[in-house]
Order: C-alpha cells, then structure tokens, then sequence
C-alpha cells in the first residue's frame, strides 16, 4: 500500500497491523452506511506480495483484524479462515492495476439496484467522474468465485475506478483505502440520484468533451493545499 493515509487518518505504508486495523474499520463504516449487511460484500488491501482479504461468511460485527486472511500471489495462504469467495477478482485486479492498493465490494442497494436493471452509470452529473471517465461501466453477468467474472471485472476497471456487476453489486479500487472508500460511496449516492431521474424520465447526459474537462478539474480539484 503506498504511505498515503489509511481510512483511519494514519500512514500505513506496508505496515501489515495497521492495515488490519484499517480494513475493519472500513468494512464496519460500510455496514454503518447501510452498504452492505450482514457478511455480504468484501474487502481487501494490496499487502508485500500478495493480499489482506476479509474471510468468507464473517459480517463486519464480528470481525477482527487478525481475522483477515493473507493470500499470496504464488498461492500461499496464511489465517485462520477460508479467503473471501471472491477472492478472485480481487487478485484479478491487483494483476491488471498496479497502481490499486485497495479494493472494495459492496452490494449497496442502488448500485445493486441498477446492476439488476442491466444499466451502467452514464454522465448524467458531473461527480461520475470520480471514477475516473465518463461512466461507470456494468459488467456481464458471471457467477460469483468464477474466473469468468474475475477477467470481467479486471477489464472493467481497466481505466475506471469503479464498475456495476450486472446483477450483482459495485467494485471500487483506489491506490488507497480512503480513496476507495470514497469512490464506493459516491457512486452509490449517484447510483440513488440517477435512479430518481429515471423515475421522471431519461436525464440529460453531460458530452463527452464535457466530461474531459471535469476530469482535468479534478486532478487538482478539492486536493488539500497549505496556505503560505
């Protein structure tokens, strides 16, 4: 993980406890936000060679950092418990992106929602550019743990940082833990916004040269800046 801040506010780094640490705090925020329930959804942070993961059928109320799983990218695994089903795509990620260090899964209910309806997230507003492009593509459908819906979403994210599993949910990455977390709730908040408008009727979409310009904005745009 690079040594920007955690989701806790500190600087990780590589610093396996603390990244523990951070992990459980952002899955149990996700399950506060109404995000996920119960031991729906996942997480995982890019750690030495290989992932922390949070472990198959555990809800954020009951999970410790030591509970986390370890997988290496040869295979190797360290923990008490069975990785995440979807692991996978995880690992799919981390191989397509190096520049990811965080990645989270959620089955929120508007992203979900929209995913079932077999949409993707168009530039209605401006914020869908949080994901870096003019959209935030859906993904075919694929079972869950398959190889097929690990390449899916490997090449969703090829230039986004965030992408619909038809029928299934939203996967944002960041090169943080912060980052990530931000990206997972504002599309679930434009995901709800988008769908209103649906109900009225089909929004007006941003063009493309207009969203170029917010995506140049926003390499500086609401960055923290000590004054002189």
């Amino acid at each position: 993980m690079s040594s920007d801040q955690c989701d806790e506010g500190r600087a990780c780094g590589d610093d396996e406890g603390c990244l523990r640490d951070a992990a459980v705090a952002a899955l149990r925020r996700l399950d506060a936000l109404g995000m996920n329930r119960g031991s729906t959804g996942n997480l995982s942070l890019r750690q030495g060679e290989g992932m922390l993961i949070t472990p198959t059928g555990m809800g954020a109320d009951e999970l410790r950092p030591q509970d986390l799983v370890w997988l290496g990218w040869d295979g190797k695994q360290r923990g008490t418990w069975q990785p995440s089903s979807e692991w996978h795509f995880h690992q799919a990620i981390y191989f397509a992106r190096p520049d990811l260090h965080a990645v989270v899964h959620c089955h929120s209910v508007h992203a979900t929602a929209l995913a079932c309806l077999r949409r993707e997230l168009p530039a209605f507003h401006y914020m869908v550019a949080v994901a870096g492009g003019d959209s935030v593509p859906l993904v075919r459908y694929h079972l869950f743990g398959t190889g097929a819906l690990s390449a899916a979403v490997a090449q969703g994210l090829q230039d986004r940082d965030a992408c619909l599993l038809a029928n299934h949910g939203l996967v944002a990455a960041g090169p943080t833990l912060a980052r990530a977390m931000k990206v997972a709730q504002e599309i679930e908040s434009l995901c709800e916004t988008y769908l209103k408008a649906l109900a009225v009727g089909e929004p007006v979409l941003l063009s493309r040269v207009q969203m170029d310009e917010v995506i140049h904005r926003f390499r500086s745009y609401g960055k923290a800046v000590r004054t002189p």
